[in-house]
């Protein structure tokens, strides 16, 4: 019987991986990935864009600097440190990141099956004696194991103007690489970009690059791109000391916060991309090019799709006036969902959906998470193992959950602790004559 099972091996369960590696290695843990390898944002790992986060706040740094799974020693190893270090560059490019997640993926002593899609988990009797969790794949196998933490990443955003729409008309930038990868460098359709945000950015930079001869339109809900706010003030969001104070901050004030700092993480763009792509314009109209241009204060009423080609209908938000953009594809980006209650919001990760009738939800948040990320149950509920949830929790915990690598190996050591206090109690309860041990 397994002590742990990880769903997903990203960068969450990957820090977590080594958490278990250096703080409970006698534990029995194995880790179910979709994917057929270890990998981070394979379809963003576009020319030039970087991890806008501190390179030290990696997989392991924060919570054991000595650690052989840090970036410093990634780079060490691979004989580029000081090549790093002598690069005029503040934070490290995205494809660097993703082979060092990569890196401590394959290094890291954890039991990973690769290519195995966790579709449903449920509570399950063992022996008659107490309940364990059981993950099945797509494939028909069942694992079990006495707890589990989930960590899938969080749902796209899909617009539910766009929701009838599949790909290859629609992609979401979660799939941007592959969704454009059928288009040559002398394609001259019309493709929409949707969204203000620095993946938008991003993508709307690349695509000038990579098809040089195509129409590129970004449509945004607002005036214009917005600065990220970077203010070292703002930035103590990703302190653990932020995460504990939101955390116990009542509903309104969460809502407050969530107000207040939204620009530190959303609908804004580093300065670098917003200089670039600025340039750009203006020197497209230096040269007499239209190829790209930026339809502001947009609200998408409705899309249409007919002979291959997709219709977005759109009022301006200021003047109401109507016009109508004709595009061959569309890339949204437009984020992603959160846990809670809201628009843009799941009440519970669908891979829990078989469980929501034993976990507790609450009107505010959504699923209720204890500050340890263990899904709290039902007042109703009886036994039920320890659940756990590893990166998708920002409106409970705040912007340090939001998908940064800012917190994760703190996080990680909270679930680590976590698990080996709550499999201990939830063996003693159920089964008294059960063996459970750590050493």
């Amino acid at each position: 019987m397994l002590d742990v099972l990880g769903v997903g091996f990203g960068p969450a369960n990957i820090a977590l991986a080594v958490a278990l590696d250096e703080l409970w290695p006698s534990s029995r843990v194995k880790f179910l990935e979709k994917s057929k390898n270890a990998c981070w944002q394979p379809s963003m790992l576009l020319d030039g864009a970087d991890i806008q986060n501190h390179p030290v706040r990696d997989l392991v740094t924060p919570r054991n600097p000595r650690s052989r799974y840090t970036f410093i020693n990634y780079l060490h190893e691979h004989g580029r440190l000081f090549r790093y270090l002598n690069m005029p560059a503040p934070f490290p490019l995205r494809k660097e990141y993703a082979q060092y997640v990569q890196w401590v993926a394959e290094h890291v002593p954890a039991d990973v099956e690769y290519a195995r899609e966790v579709v449903g988990i449920r509570e399950v009797g063992e022996g008659g004696r107490h309940k364990v969790i059981e993950a099945r794949t797509s494939d028909g196998s069942a694992f079990r194991a006495r707890a589990v933490v989930v960590a899938p990443g969080r749902t796209p955003n899909i617009p539910p103007t766009f929701a009838h729409l599949g790909v290859p008309h629609v992609v979401h930038t979660s799939e941007y690489i592959p969704g454009v990868g059928d288009l040559g460098s002398d394609y001259t359709g019309t493709i929409a970009v949707v969204g203000s945000s620095q993946s938008s950015a991003e993508v709307v930079l690349d695509l000038i690059a990579r098809l040089p001869q195509a129409n590129i339109v970004n449509v945004m809900s607002g005036y214009g791109y917005r600065l990220k706010d970077t203010s070292p003030f703002s930035e103590e969001v990703y302190f653990p000391e932020f995460t504990s104070y939101y955390y116990r901050a009542s509903a309104k004030g969460k809502d407050r916060l969530r107000s207040q700092l939204r620009p530190t993480n959303y609908s804004s763009a580093d300065r670098d991309v917003i200089d670039a792509l600025y340039m750009r314009l203006y020197e497209d109209e230096l040269d007499g090019r239209t190829r790209l241009s930026i339809r502001t204060n947009r609200r998408i009423d409705r899309t249409d799709l007919a002979d291959e080609r997709i219709t977005l209908e759109m009022t301006e938000r200021i003047t109401g006036e109507h016009d109508l953009l004709v595009a061959d594809r569309v890339i949204l980006a437009t984020g992603y969902r959160d846990l809670g209650v809201h628009e843009r919001h799941e009440q519970l990760p669908p891979l829990l959906a078989d469980l929501a009738g034993i976990l507790r939800v609450d009107d505010q948040t959504g699923l209720s998470v204890g500050f340890d990320y263990r899904v709290e149950a039902d007042s109703s509920a009886r036994g039920v193992p320890p659940i756990y949830i590893n990166g998708l929790c920002e409106t409970t915990h705040g912007l340090g959950d939001a998908g940064s690598f800012s917190l994760l190996a703190l996080r990680s050591q909270t679930i680590v602790q976590s698990l080996r206090r709550s499999l201990a109690e939830h063996v003693n309860a159920e089964a008294p004559s059960d063996v459970f041990t750590t050493r």
